[in-house]
């Protein structure tokens, strides 16, 4: 077990990074879990009939939507070979599964959600059966390097549906330095029920490439980017054990950016973390301040905690 009892500030010795890895140039590629329900909708509400259908309705292109979604809940472990738990969903309100819209006469059953805190939460419910659901909604898509967005898409809140019974899947973040104790670094992991959560593949830009994948996308908060929030990065849980790392180093603009010079190194006040939920469960956010001053007692605290968490992981690697 690590030493440490919270994923808080922490810091640490050089480390050994493999940049080309880790990071991910470009936006994952489709709605891989939470499942992706509507990019800048209003006015959301949610329902839950007996069935275990969900009725997500909302308001965006100048008009009102309903959803449909069932068939799914929790996640499966990685597992080679088997898809990932997905909803079944009718964009058309049922039209398109039952010839009828079930906008109206639809039963709520779902009661007030009383499952754990959840960030970027909207809405939620809890069924009769324990079960939860909820609707959340973030900026998925937001460039890396602190850019601001030059396409509508990248500045969307995406609105983000899911069902799960039990635990969350779990963030864990400790920050600390890297290289001459000169870079902020933080180093993880993301486990549901105790196991890593991971991909079998990816593109060559760091997008997930199956059902499974996972990136954890990264902001900095008062950083050189200027004030606020800003995205940093977005990065792989690697394959077999879940863990990462990143450090905060300058960057060139990534391949299909603008062409806007060496970008600074992204050291904030603050960082925080997102990641979509494995299957249909929530997604989960870290957040916590950014390690401060070198404190060579903490460091060496931090060497052994790399060590435990990393095990046989050669991607990530204190030195």
């Amino acid at each position: 077990m690590l030493p440490l009892v919270a994923p808080i500030s922490q810091s640490m010795r050089r480390f050994a990074l493999t940049a080309g890895v880790l990071v991910a140039l470009a936006l994952p590629a489709g709605a891989q879990a939470s499942e992706l329900i509507a990019r800048d909708a209003r006015d959301v509400t949610l329902q839950v009939n007996a069935r275990g259908q969900a009725l997500v309705g909302y308001r965006a292109k100048g008009k009102r939507w309903s959803v449909l979604a069932w068939g799914a809940i929790n996640a499966r472990h990685p597992t080679p070979g088997q898809p990932q738990v997905a909803f079944r969903v009718d964009y058309s309100g049922g039209w398109g599964t039952y010839r009828k819209t079930l906008s109206v006469g639809f039963v709520n059953t779902c009661r007030k959600y009383a499952g754990p805190p959840l960030a970027w939460f909207v809405t939620g419910c809890t069924a009769p059966d324990g079960s939860h659901w909820a609707l959340q909604a973030w900026q998925r898509g937001l460039p890396n390097l602190g850019l601001d967005p030059w396409q509508p898409v990248q500045a969307s809140w995406e609105l983000r549906l899911s069902h799960w019974t039990g635990e969350a899947p779990k963030l864990e973040i400790w920050t600390n330095w890297a290289y001459s104790k000169r870079f902020d670094h933080l180093f993880g992991r993301l486990t549901w029920l105790g196991q890593p959560v991971y991909g079998f593949a990816a593109s060559s830009k760091g997008a997930p490439a199956d059902g499974f994948g996972r990136n954890i996308y990264l902001d900095t908060y008062n950083s050189a980017y200027g004030p606020g929030w800003k995205r940093e990065n977005s990065f792989l849980s690697h394959t077999g054990t879940g863990v990462f790392c990143y450090g905060f180093y300058p960057h060139d603009p990534y391949p299909g950016y603008p062409a806007v010079g060496r970008r600074p190194e992204g050291k904030g006040e603050r960082y925080r973390a997102t990641v979509v939920g494995p299957g249909v469960l929530p997604d989960v956010m870290w957040e916590a301040p950014g390690p401060g001053p070198y404190d060579q007692a903490r460091d060496q605290q931090l060497v052994e905690a790399q060590r435990s968490l990393y095990g046989s992981d050669r991607l990530c690697k204190p030195v």
